[in-house]
C-alpha cells in the first residue's frame, strides 16, 4: 500500500502525524536539543507534511539525539522508513514519511539553511505541533 506520494509506503497504523510530531518534540528536551522548529510543509511539498529540525553540539550528540527519537517512538509502533547519516552523526535524517526529522551538526544546519529553503513554510511551536503557527 503506498501514499499519496508515490512509491513511498502508507501511513503505519497508529501513525497520525500530529501526535507522532508531539513525541518528537517532547522528546528533544530530553537530550538538549537546540533551536528545535517544526515547519508546516502541507501544501507547499508532497515529499512530507512536516519537517523537524534540530541541532546538536557535536556528531556524538547528533547520533544521540537520533537514536534516542527512534527509541522514544518505536514502542508506540512509529519507525522510520528510512534512516540516513546516522553511522557519521553530521545530518541525520529519520523518514517517517508523512514527517522529516533533521538533526543536524551545528555548521551543517548554517551551511543548508533548510528554514530559509523552506521559508513559505509556516513554522508550529516546537512544544505543540498541533497549535498555531508562529512568525
Amino acid at each position: 500500500m503506498t501514499s499519496r506520494r508515490s512509491g513511498r509506503p502508507a501511513e503505519r497504523p497508529g501513525g497520525d502525524a500530529l501526535a507522532a510530531l508531539q513525541l518528537v518534540t517532547a522528546a528533544l528536551p530530553d537530550r538538549k536539543a537546540i533551536d528545535p522548529m517544526v515547519l508546516d510543509l502541507r501544501g507547499l511539498t508532497a515529499a512530507a507534511d512536516f519537517f523537524v529540525i534540530v541541532s546538536g553540539t557535536s556528531d556524538a550528540h547528533v547520533r544521540g539525539m537520533a537514536e534516542h527519537l527512534v527509541s522514544a517512538l518505536e514502542p508506540r509502533g512509529i519507525v522510520p522508513h528510512h534512516v540516513e547519516g546516522l553511522a557519521q552523526g553530521r545530518w541525520v535524517l529519520l523518514d517517517y514519511v508523512d514527517f522529516v526529522v533533521h538533526v543536524f551538526h551545528p555548521a551543517l544546519r548554517e551551511f543548508y539553511q533548510l528554514e530559509r529553503l523552506w521559508g513559505d513554510a509556516p513554522v508550529l511551536a516546537a512544544g505543540a505541533p498541533e497549535g498555531g503557527s508562529k512568525g
